[in-house]
């Protein structure tokens, strides 16, 4: 099979946000779906290396932010490219982001939407956790359109360029645009953005 096929899928973007103790954190990602509206339930497969899973998967609530086609690549970097096991996510970001009554952040700016939801169930999915939810609470922020990953890919990743000023070889991932730069590209590597394999990886050099 084609493994580009997948690709023909479209996809939102949304920064998804959770609380555990003191600790605040949020990470991209791109399945939310509303499944029912009586009662008013979602789904989000969230993968099990990230940080925002395990807060999620102990205290049974996060908060869904739809990216709009006003957040600009530096959110994309804030919540996509470092771990929350490592730097405070949140931190810099005042008049962006607001608490919910449920104590979790939202994004305030680059949003169209925010959703406070609270897990029903959990299915183990291998690498990923299906979280069915009910939609608590929510609201709208903009009237701007929600971002794909197409427009993401058209009109908010930066131009990636062949050359590397270290000298290493650089590949690109064919989903999202992240490059990884190394003498090689590990068979295991993950891409830390879309969490996609090494597979969906292109040699840039």
């Amino acid at each position: 099979m084609d493994n580009k096929v997948m690709y023909s899928l479209s996809y939102g973007l949304f920064v998804l946000s959770a609380r555990r103790g003191d600790k605040d954190n949020g990470c991209i990602t791109n399945t939310a779906i509303q499944v029912t509206a009586q009662p008013n339930r979602i789904v989000i497969a969230v993968s099990k290396d990230n940080y925002t899973h395990d807060m999620i998967q102990e205290t049974g609530r996060f908060s869904l932010s739809v990216l709009s086609e006003q957040a600009d690549f530096d959110v994309f970097k804030r919540f996509g490219y470092q771990s929350g096991r490592d730097a405070d996510k949140f931190a810099g970001f005042e008049g962006c982001a607001a608490r919910g009554t449920d104590g979790i952040y939202h994004l305030t700016r680059y949003a169209s939407a925010w959703l406070s939801c609270k897990v029903v169930s959990a299915t183990d999915l291998g690498s990923h956790t299906l979280f069915l939810a009910d939609v608590l609470d929510g609201g709208l922020l903009s009237d701007a359109p929600s971002v794909t990953y197409a427009y993401y890919q058209q009109h908010i990743k930066p131009a990636v360029s062949p050359g590397s000023a270290s000298g290493k070889k650089r590949w690109v991932c064919k989903v999202c645009g992240y490059v990884y730069e190394g003498d090689q590209l590990p068979e295991d590597y993950i891409c830390p953005l879309c969490k996609h394999p090494a597979a969906d990886f292109e040699p840039l050099d």
